[in-house]
């Protein structure tokens, strides 16, 4: 099961404190982040994306949720594995990859986030931070399908993060988008008795941390596997069953 938590536990009167953390973390992050050299950048993102094409999770897997990635926010790049899922699709959402992907649109900034089917990089528009993101409403005037009322559950999860560590945290942005999404659909996926998707994090180098220095609070949820420069590094059960 990879609806794991953190076995910290945390009392109101910690959590200001593991805020505090968490702020302090994400700004030496977005530092390294800003300073990292373009061209290892690129090559870091080149090397990621390979490694996730040529995994055998991911070429295995029929449905998935993949962040787009916005370069503003010096994320792992996604644009490769997503043009690859998505050239030559078929009418009923499927790529000839054979797999359906989901896509993120933020709904507010209340943490609600949802997925919604897209079938080609058109079906998305920049919204107001320049992030492209897919119009609940496609070209035709029909509802996209959204994750959470898709009838077939999602293999994979492909997620963005600020920082990662090898026992499964991720620092997100603060925002709680991901950690409220993902709490949603590992719930639906039990009440369905569907098998829990697997979750992937995608990592430059100077993102890993070392184990501990990543606050955790009781709304985080763990990861399965991180894809870095260097190779999958699986984490829970799960990814390890996966991976070998």
């Amino acid at each position: 099961m990879n609806n794991r938590k953190d076995p910290t536990t945390t009392t109101t009167g910690d959590l200001d404190a593991l805020f505090k953390q968490k702020r302090a973390l994400r700004s030496r992050v977005r530092k390294d982040l800003k300073n990292m050299d373009p061209t290892l950048r690129s090559q870091e993102d080149n090397m990621i994306q390979n490694i996730i094409l040529e995994a055998p999770w991911f070429k295995s897997c029929k449905r998935l949720c993949a962040y787009i990635s916005c370069s503003a926010l010096r994320e792992v790049d996604t644009t490769t594995v997503l043009l690859e899922i998505l050239q030559n699709p078929s009418k009923d959402g499927h790529s000839l990859m054979g797999k359906k992907l989901y896509v993120p649109r933020v709904e507010d900034r209340n943490s609600n986030m949802r997925m919604f089917n897209i079938a080609s990089i058109d079906d998305l528009i920049a919204n107001s931070m320049n992030i492209l993101e897919p119009a609940p409403i496609d070209a035709e005037g029909n509802e996209r399908e959204d994750v959470m009322l898709a009838n077939d559950p999602v293999d994979l999860f492909l997620l963005p993060g600020l920082a990662f560590d090898k026992s499964g945290r991720r620092l997100g942005r603060g925002g709680g988008y991901y950690d409220t999404l993902l709490m949603k659909y590992q719930e639906l996926a039990k009440e369905r008795k569907w098998k829990q998707p697997l979750l992937v994090a995608l990592s430059y180098t100077v993102q890993i941390m070392d184990e501990g220095v990543i606050p955790v609070t009781p709304s985080d949820v763990l990861i399965d596997a991180l894809v870095t420069p260097s190779g999958v590094i699986p984490i829970s059960p799960a990814a390890m069953e996966m991976c070998h």
